[in-house]
């Protein structure tokens, strides 16, 4: 049973009885609006009319039943539409949000500080975690957003939208011997030195090993954290060379860090920003994500959203040139 063929059959009754007046009301065809009465009658098993040759003379006593509550059925589906507004333009509400570190702590302050400027009236609850607990928090619903990069497989029922890319720099204390190289360091470089870098996902290699494994070296790892400012201090301990986010190294750091490019050493990394399908979409959540990433207007999300599936999505977004990310998380080039 459709709500077309609920429409039809109420706006026969609307035409008294009179099928073309009926489609013209639609601005369907006479032919369409039959075919679809019989179908209900059909599936219901009963007949809704007594018929005259091929008129309508009056309702069946089963068909004035079915009449009353598809009218009740269409009177509530209006309903339903009037709150769809209303509940698009609240400006009144919370934002959960689960994210990593280095979102949370280098690419979301000056987001969240506009948001709040547009939304005052909107609480905003933010989680930090690694992809495998911004999965379990999706699944448990404790949050609508989830931004994170890479591990993509771990939400396959969200829909995914692409937001920026990102490098890895190397962190090295000012007086470390890769300091003064008059040159970009190699992977053969970083492989004569302890490495202090994030924790790696528990499903598959790391795409940092992968790389140096590729030209067969075995890096020396003696050290992983969830958080950049944790991998820095540890690198002013001396403990090793840190491998962060390019975000992370900020514009003024206090600690005096040297960071030395890493482009094109290791695979360039996409942050996005999921939600699940059936999430209900408010004016400030539309909002958000374009304040995020600035390609994702309220139209090319709710494209996202009438897609099937996430290859689809994919598809859309392949010829998106996202925005690559440096440090201090600006923007420093428009590239694929």
């Amino acid at each position: 049973m459709k709500l077309q063929q609920l429409r039809y059959l109420v706006a026969v009754i609307d035409n008294g009885l009179n099928i073309t007046a009926a489609a013209e009301s639609l601005h369907t065809s006479q032919p369409g609006v039959s075919k679809q009465l019989k179908l209900l009658e059909q599936e219901l098993g009963l007949s809704l009319f007594v018929r005259k040759g091929r008129s309508l003379a009056e309702l069946t006593e089963e068909g004035a039943e079915v009449v009353r509550r598809a009218e009740r059925i269409l009177r509530e589906v209006e309903g339903i539409r009037g709150i769809s507004p209303q509940i698009y333009e609240e400006a009144t509400g919370r934002l959960s949000i689960g994210t990593t570190h280095t979102q949370a702590r280098y690419v979301l302050p000056d987001v969240i500080r506009r948001f709040r400027e547009r939304y005052p009236d909107v609480t905003l609850d933010l989680h930090q975690g690694t992809s495998e607990q911004l999965a379990e928090m999706m699944d448990k619903r404790q949050i609508d957003f989830a931004i994170a990069s890479e591990s993509r497989q771990r939400f396959p029922d969200l829909v995914l939208l692409p937001c920026f890319r990102w490098d890895r720099v190397i962190l090295v204390p000012a007086d470390h011997e890769l300091a003064s190289l008059d040159r970009a360091p190699t992977l053969e470089d970083l492989s004569r030195f302890p490495l202090v870098t994030y924790v790696f996902s528990f499903a598959g290699e790391s795409t940092l090993k992968q790389a140096f494994r590729k030209q067969g070296f075995e890096p020396e790892v003696v050290f992983t954290a969830r958080d950049a400012d944790v991998i820095k201090t540890y690198v002013r301990m001396g403990l090793g060379i840190g491998i962060v986010a390019s975000m992370a190294q900020g514009c003024t750091e206090e600690d005096k860090l040297v960071a030395l490019e890493a482009a094109g050493l290791f695979p360039r990394c996409t942050t996005w920003l999921g939600f699940r399908r059936d999430l209900i979409l408010r004016r400030y959540m539309y909002d958000f994500i374009e304040l995020f990433a600035g390609h994702l207007d309220p139209r090319s999300v709710r494209e996202a959203l009438m897609l099937d599936t996430q290859e689809a999505v994919d598809a859309v977004f392949a010829v998106t040139q996202l925005p690559l990310k440096g440090r201090c998380a600006e923007i420093i080039a428009n590239t694929g």
